[in-house]
């Protein structure tokens, strides 16, 4: 925090105002071999201090969505097709590069999957810190480097004034992905987008990673965007879950609802296949079949050919993301409660 700033508590629930408002995002590439439709129509909102997880198996377009926010896509082969992301009264994806560029890194930080390939392995770890900080808050020159070493404290790096002076290869994977949060942090960002941050790392030092996030985000009030394939992540730490498959948010509730009454035929496969305590003896669920190949554009549910559920209407055309009470969202035209179509056809 910049010396002007004092901790804020979390707000919890409906009351949080709105940060961050996406509607109809469309991503695609354009390859040698077809165009990709990695993204079709996400539309999501993130409250003040939420901490929204975003979950899904690998291709399922969790990352290129958020990537796509802040226009981090390599365009071309990518385009952003149409879509809107509001943040502070203004349209990130018609915004100029000079302005985004004032974002990135200020009002929003990304933590990136691999922090070995995001930090520069050629300026120290300090030097990366402070440079967040020269262009991005108006701290004078002389506090720079004490500023950088809280920072570097703040995410559980001990012996802060000697790490500054660290090449990135000098530390471990763990503490490398503690600077790429001190980075992320420096400029009091409203909003974190974090890319699975502990996938390459051992389960130790994920708990780790995993405990300073979320110390950090009850610390600060910072809203937190949390990328992952692990759900057994997000149940411990997420307020709400969006669930997506074949470019698209098919599920959408608050964490406890979503771990005991999922909705879509393809959340309750996830589910079903993650082992745990309140379950033993239950045999693990296989989720038959393959992902949707993505150069095809969705005209259907892109989850019908996996599942149980699937009958004519299923085939015929594809269920929008809709409400279904309680704040819950599902895109699903079978309701697997009663067992019965949805909307009675």
């Amino acid at each position: 925090m910049t010396q002007t700033q004092e901790p804020q508590a979390p707000e919890q629930g409906a009351q949080a105002p709105v940060v961050l408002e996406v509607s109809d995002l469309v991503t695609r590439f354009y390859t040698q071999d077809g165009t990709v439709h990695a993204v079709n129509g996400v539309s999501f909102d993130l409250k003040r201090s939420e901490f929204l997880g975003v979950v899904g198996e690998s291709g399922s377009g969790k990352s290129v969505t958020m990537m796509s926010l802040l226009r981090l896509i390599p365009i071309p082969p990518g385009d952003i097709a149409s879509g809107e992301a509001m943040f502070d009264g203004e349209d990130l994806l018609k915004m100029n590069l000079e302005k985004l560029r004032d974002i990135r890194g200020g009002k929003i930080g990304f933590i990136f999957q691999d922090p070995m390939t995001s930090l520069n392995p050629v300026l120290t770890v300090g030097y990366q810190i402070i440079e967040s900080l020269r262009l991005h808050t108006d701290i004078p020159e002389k506090q720079l480097e004490k500023r950088a070493e809280d920072l570097i404290k703040l995410v559980g790096i001990s012996d802060a004034k000697t790490r500054l002076d660290n090449f990135p290869h000098e530390l471990s994977g763990g503490m490398r992905q503690r600077v790429m949060i001190a980075v992320a942090l420096a400029c009091d960002p409203q909003i974190i987008i974090a890319d699975e941050p502990t996938t390459a790392l051992d389960v130790t030092i994920q708990a780790q990673i995993i405990e300073i996030v979320r110390d950090l985000r009850e610390q600060l009030g910072t809203a937190v965007i949390w990328i992952t394939h692990d759900l057994g992540v997000v149940a411990g730490l997420a307020d709400r879950v969006l669930v997506m498959y074949g470019g698209e948010i098919v599920e959408e509730a608050l964490v406890s609802d979503l771990y005991s009454t999922p909705k879509h035929p393809y959340t309750i496969g996830l589910l079903g296949s993650l082992p745990r305590l309140d379950q033993k003896g239950q045999d693990l669920v296989n989720i038959k079949g393959q992902p949707p190949s993505l150069y095809e554009a969705p005209e259907n549910c892109s989850f019908a050919p996996r599942c149980p559920y699937a009958y004519d209407k299923c085939l015929a055309e594809n269920p929008p993301l809709l409400e279904i009470g309680g704040g819950r969202k599902v895109a699903c035209w079978w309701d697997v409660d009663n067992e019965r179509p949805r909307y009675g056809n």
